[in-house]
């Protein structure tokens, strides 16, 4: 059986309209491990010519691959399995409408670090397409915490400090971005994107509301 990405960016517009359909999604839900479109219509209730017509349509739009096959009774039922565990959508698909920073002025606002975090997204999914088409592992950092902050000062004096201490570690460790005559530096460069947001509230599954 083929194993499943962790993680795919969806990066064309038909593919993600292939995908964003109530029943689609719960069918890559179900097909996290394999199963026929019979089956699935045994398990989710459904007709089967309904769910073998979505199963078809995500089979083209490569969100299904085949898993091998398996007999049931005198007939034999071809399997599928999702072709990752979780999907994201890339901003390029929006075009222009992209969220864009640099069209953001305050750059303090959850506006600006949405438009960052959908700029990383599409960053990722190019380089990430370079890095397999030359069969390389792509290099990346990735912080991730949780913290809280009583006051508004408290809340400041941290960014402050971190802020301080960002600029310490890329002057000590870090190549200079550019040379004195404005060209680019030796070496490839990176983006660092350090975020901080409040937690939204966990939703119960059961009632929908916040937890």
């Amino acid at each position: 059986m083929p194993s499943a990405q962790q993680v795919e960016l969806v990066q064309d517009a038909s593919r993600a309209s292939v995908l964003l359909h109530p029943l689609r999604l719960h069918i890559l839900e179900s097909l996290s491990e394999p199963n026929s479109a019979a089956g699935l219509a045994r398990r989710l209730h459904l007709p089967r010519q309904k769910v073998n017509y979505h199963v078809r349509e995500l089979v083209r739009a490569h969100f299904l691959t085949r898993a091998g096959r398996r007999r049931k009774r005198n007939m034999t039922e071809q399997l599928y399995v999702a072709t990752a565990r979780g999907y994201v959508l890339s901003p390029e698909i929006l075009g222009r409408l992209g969220a864009d920073a640099g069209r953001v002025e305050d750059a303090l606002s959850a506006a600006y670090l949405l438009a960052l975090t959908s700029q990383a997204q599409a960053e990722l999914g190019r380089v990430s397409r370079e890095a397999a088409t030359r069969g390389k592992r792509l290099s990346t950092l990735s912080l991730n915490t949780e913290l809280r902050f009583e006051s508004a000062e408290q809340r400041s004096e941290f960014a402050r400090a971190l802020q301080q201490a960002v600029v310490d570690v890329v002057g000590r460790y870090a190549s200079p971005y550019t040379r004195s005559d404005g060209m680019p530096g030796a070496g490839r460069p990176y983006r660092l994107i350090l975020g901080c947001y409040p937690i939204p509230p966990k939703i119960n599954p059961q009632s929908g509301a916040n937890a």
